[in-house]
């Protein structure tokens, strides 16, 4: 009975709906940075030098592959071994983009929180005196009259 206990206050008390909160908005958070990728990064890395696809580049290490054959028709062939770097280069330059993405977004991120922190506050209102000052104001004010 301890355990389901136990289990409980663990699955319905923060670490882990904090957890689901924060794969579910990783998730989302993903989406966003691949469309800022996919859809305004790359554009402009393909008009400037052409599409970065090396997927279909690779080496063949034994075997007799036709010349020229796409990787996938290489990989078919049943004595040979083939070094696919490609795919490799490819995802390299694509986890580069996304770090690139993201050190930006948490740059701006960061410029704006310190923005906010540096930013002077408004001047606070003049507390309402207490009523000892204000008695205190009168009998002052009393004292001076009897002069």
């Amino acid at each position: 009975m301890g355990f389901v206990k136990e289990f409980k206050e663990f699955a319905v008390k923060g670490n882990a709906i904090d957890l689901a909160v924060g794969v579910i908005i990783g998730g989302a958070f993903g989406a966003i940075v691949n469309s800022i990728i996919d859809d305004l990064i790359m554009p402009i890395v393909g008009a400037l030098i052409g599409k970065p696809d090396f997927s279909s580049l690779y080496w063949v290490i034994k075997g007799s592959v036709p010349e020229g054959a796409l990787l996938e028709d290489a990989r078919q062939v049943a004595d040979a071994s083939i070094f696919a770097y490609g795919s490799f280069i490819t995802a390299a330059i694509n986890f580069l983009l996304l770090a690139l993405v993201i050190f930006w977004m948490v740059k701006g991120i960061n410029k704006l929180k310190k923005a906010k922190e540096e930013a002077p506050e408004a001047p606070e209102a003049p507390a309402e005196p207490s009523k000892e000052e204000i008695l205190l104001g009168e009998i002052r004010d009393l004292l001076k009259e009897k002069k």
